[in-house]
């Protein structure tokens, strides 16, 4: 009869789609689904000498694999609530009358090339005067969503800048003399 290691070994190689395709049910990403595999995969070698029953091994590695499923959901929710804990502790920026007035023509121009909903965000709440509350209670979405929303909003506004216009993005686009 081969060895347990071996025996695992087959099966993997035998079943491997099917335990990708049981991954996939359970989390709807193809790359997240592979992490997976490979954690369990290598979590199975690691307590193969453990396995008291060999006879059991397929219900064995499966229970495996759904410890594996559980911890990536249990890590993606920790990260989940340290952005959630960031976007409320992060202070919000807040501009001088005389910042408004400097602030460089090209980020009117780049709005276009935001995602719509970020393109939104920036022009309600940093060129215009939507308070933060009026905001979320118009999109539906709690205070804590949409400190979040209005960080990704901002970073991708930022990335466009650097893209396009350095030496603004730099200096925080004041005084700005570009052509956009």
């Amino acid at each position: 009869m081969p060895s347990l290691p071996d025996r695992l070994a087959a099966y993997l190689a035998e079943h491997r789609q099917a335990l990708l395709g049981f991954i996939r049910s359970r989390v709807g990403d193809d790359a997240l689904a592979e992490d997976i595999l490979q954690d369990g995969l290598l979590r199975a070698l690691r307590a193969a000498p453990e396995l008291e029953d060999e006879e059991k091994l397929v219900a064995w590695l499966y229970r495996i694999i759904r410890n594996a499923i559980t911890d990536a959901y249990r890590r993606h929710a920790a990260a989940a609530r340290r952005l959630e804990r960031y976007a409320v502790e992060a202070p919000e920026p807040v501009l001088t009358p005389q910042d408004e007035a400097a602030l460089c023509t090209c980020v009117a121009g780049l709005l276009p090339t935001l995602k719509p909903e970020y393109a939104a965000l920036i022009e309600a709440m940093d060129l215009g005067e939507a308070s933060p509350e009026a905001t979320a209670d118009r999109l539906g979405i709690t205070r804590n969503n949409l400190k979040v929303r209005h960080h990704r909003a901002r970073r991708q506004l930022r990335e466009r800048l650097e893209e396009t216009c350095r030496t603004c993005a730099t200096h925080g686009c004041l005084d700005c003399t570009c052509s956009r």
